[in-house]
Formats: C-alpha cells, structure tokens, sequence
C-alpha cells in the first residue's frame, strides 16, 4: 500500500497531483509509482486545465493528420472522436446526465435522481446529438488553419471554466461518481489553473492564430456559457455536481469556437 502524503509542494508531490488528474479524466496511462488516493483528488483540481492542454493536442494532431489526406469535415470528426476516445466520454456524459436530470425533474431531489440513473433518457440522447453535431458544424466551418489552435485553445479553458465551479459553488450530492473529485477549491489552486488555461491564450495571440476579437468572443461566450448554467444550477439543485462540471466543459467549448468562428480573421481564408 502506498503512503498518501497529507499535504505537500515538491515537484513529486505536483506531479503526482497532475497524473492523478489524467488518470481520472482520460485514459493516458501514468507511471505506476504514482499510485492513487481519492484525497488526492482533492487537490489535483488545479491540473484541469493542464489535462485539457494534453487532450488539446492529441485532438489537434489527429485533425492534423487526417486533413493531409482526408476532407475537412472528415479531418474533424476524427479528431472529435479521438477525444471522445481519450476521454472515455466523461465529459459528455456529464452533459447528458444534465440534460436528463434537467429536463425531467421539476424538484431538487428529483432532479439529482434521474441524474444518478446510469440510463439515458430523450432529453440526453437529443442533447448530445445536438452538442456533437453543433461542436462538429462549428469546427468544420472554421478556415483549417484555425482548427488546430481552436482546439488547443478551447480544451483548456473551458476545462478552467469547469473548475470554477467548484471554486465558488457548492457540491451538493454526497455520493456519486465524482464525490472525492473536489468538493472545495482554493483560490491559489484556482489561480494555477487560470494561468494554465491563460498561456495557450497568450500562445493562439502572439502567433496571430486568430483576430483578436475572434480570441475576446471566445472567452467571453464561454464566460457566459459558465454563468448561464451555473445561474441554472444553483437555482434548481443549489449547487453543483461531477455531471455539471461536465456540461459546464462542454459547453463552453463549444461556446469558444463559436465565437472563433464568428469572427474569422481574413488573413486565414487567404
């Protein structure tokens, strides 16, 4: 049985808080001397957005790869379900689970049961065609030199929007899949995140990947995408849960690329 230190700040001790992080969200192996504690968990939070950079590039490779030989359309919808792959749908199964519980419960316990139902219902099942479909169209739509830094852009930070959920909320479900994730978050631990997700920002605007006001679009629809539903949370279940941290990635992912697309700089369609 391995040792769980109680708390720590050496490199080791960091490293074993990102690994436990992408162990948790994707399936990338990690080294087996990190091992894994749940109260670990606690403290990986801060490792969001450094997941997000990772699943960003392997999505962005793939997409890569693929528009060398293949249509663009096609390109992305491999790269999409790379991700998807990479992540075991964690993410999006979160969304669906939201959009279940949301839109069959009218009270607060109902809507945290139907939630914690393994099925998936009407309200998931059009949710995430609708959300797969709307982050496809988008990414398709977008100049191909754009896609790739519209993923490394959008993972992180939507992942970072995630976190501040549960940097300000409160979780509100004593069991469930997520329960030794994070039920608190410091705002140290929230600052590193923050900065995590802020260098591919500064990343996409010295390379001139994108108009700046595609960038500002971007983060502010994903800013409002995370207000919009954490309003709707706190309203209807006071809180939050693992699943709403999910829909939370979700959609403000999509939210970044749609405000990328609505401002395309010209240099790009060149």
């Amino acid at each position: 049985m391995s040792v769980v230190p109680n708390a720590g700040s050496g490199l080791r001790y960091q490293l074993r808080l990102f690994f436990t992080a992408l162990q948790f969200f994707t399936r990338l192996p990690v080294p087996r001397w990190v091992g894994f504690d749940a109260a670990w968990l606690q403290h990986a939070t801060r490792y969001f957005p450094a997941v997000g950079i990772l699943v960003g590039m392997a999505c962005a490779i793939v997409y890569g790869l693929a528009a060398l030989v293949l249509p663009q359309v096609v390109a992305v919808l491999l790269s999409t379900a790379a991700g998807i792959y990479l992540t075991g749908a964690f993410h999006e199964d979160g969304f669906a689970d939201v959009c279940d519980g949301f839109g069959g419960g009218m009270q607060p316990a109902r809507i945290l049961e139907i939630m914690r139902d393994s099925r998936v219902g009407a309200y998931g099942v059009i949710g995430v065609v609708m959300l797969v479909g709307l982050k496809l169209a988008a990414l398709a739509s977008l100049p191909s030199s754009q896609v790739m830094p519209a993923l490394l852009l959008a993972h992180p930070v939507s992942r970072c929007l995630a976190a501040g959920l549960i940097w300000r909320m409160d979780y509100v479900r004593e069991e469930g899949k997520v329960k030794p994730l994070a039920q608190q978050m410091s705002t140290f631990e929230f600052a590193v995140a923050a900065f995590t997700a802020f260098l591919p920002v500064v990343l996409c605007a010295a390379m001139g990947w994108f108009a700046w006001q595609g960038l500002l679009l971007a983060l502010l629809l994903g800013f409002t995408a995370t207000v919009f539903l954490a309003y709707k949370f706190q309203r209807r279940i006071g809180g939050y849960t693992g699943d709403c941290l999910g829909a939370v990635q979700q959609l403000s992912e999509i939210a970044i690329y749609l405000g990328l697309l609505a401002v395309v700089s010209p240099a790009s369609s060149l």
